[in-house]
């Protein structure tokens, strides 16, 4: 069970019958203003941090898939639809997530379509498992190295995918496995890593199994996206994420919308 410090749940005053699994990304945060801008609006919201807390993977490197399932066993408790909503490695997690699990909604904010590799302590592996086995990922790009400061992280990602196409056709997120609605949220300024090539994978591979999906997408704004009312939060890994808060907050404004009518909102 996740320990209470590490989970920050907003309640709203009128339910929408919508729940929401709340993730952050490699920041380690908890979610706070996001959960309860979306419970003003309906939502019940869970933000959990999901690394670096107590009893969890000191950094995103072989977290428990069974760990989010647990939570949204909980939200189904007491609500009548689940959703997924994550941000950059969270947004990982939730289109990893929804592909093994039953889920009503997805939204995934600079997404990927494949599964990265973590570290720690020098162990090099898969950013998630399930059953206690290692999910395929795709390994980094040995020889790269920034050109950049702060660093773009970028062309690491794109030189990464290309390193070897059976490995990383291996670590595909397999998204045409996702029921419910899916929804990216894209920056076409993304220099953290190409979200809106990813974008076009998931889309292209869901496509296939005749499955829609919904993108929003805006080519100036960076790897975060900035909802109406958000302002932009300090802290994080240091590096170049692109867009800036007037771009970050009109890919929010487009997306505000769909995340309305995908959780049911008010």
């Amino acid at each position: 069970m996740t320990a209470p410090a590490d989970v920050y749940d907003a309640l709203p005053a009128e339910p929408s019958g919508t729940a929401v699994l709340l993730l952050a990304g490699s920041s380690g945060r908890l979610e706070q203003g996001r959960a309860d801008l979306l419970a003003a609006h309906g939502a019940r919201v869970r933000a959990m941090r999901w690394f670096g807390g107590l009893g969890q993977r000191p950094a995103p490197h072989e977290v428990p898939l069974e760990l989010f399932l647990a939570e949204m066993d909980r939200l189904r408790g007491d609500s009548d639809r689940v959703a997924l909503f994550g941000t950059s490695f969270g947004a990982e997690a939730v289109l990893t997530v929804a592909s093994v699990a039953e889920v009503d909604a997805t939204i995934a904010v600079a997404p990927s379509s494949v599964v990265w590799a973590g570290e720690t302590g020098g162990d090099w592996s898969s950013h998630w498992t399930l059953d206690g086995i290692p999910l395929p990922f795709v390994p980094f790009e040995p020889s790269w190295r920034p050109s950049t400061d702060p660093p773009e992280y970028r062309s690491l990602y794109l030189q990464s995918l290309r390193r070897d196409p059976v490995v990383t056709d291996a670590g595909r997120i397999p998204v045409e496995r996702i029921g419910g609605e899916v929804l990216l949220v894209v920056g076409g300024d993304d220099r953290v890593w190409p979200s809106d090539a990813f974008a076009e994978q998931i889309v292209q591979a869901r496509q296939a199994a005749e499955l829609a999906t919904t993108v929003v997408s805006h080519p100036d704004a960076g790897h975060r996206m900035l909802l109406p009312g958000e302002t932009a939060m300090p802290g994080g890994i240091r590096m170049a994420r692109g867009g800036g808060a007037t771009a970050d907050a009109a890919l929010g404004a487009l997306a505000w919308p769909e995340i309305v009518r995908m959780l049911h909102l008010r």
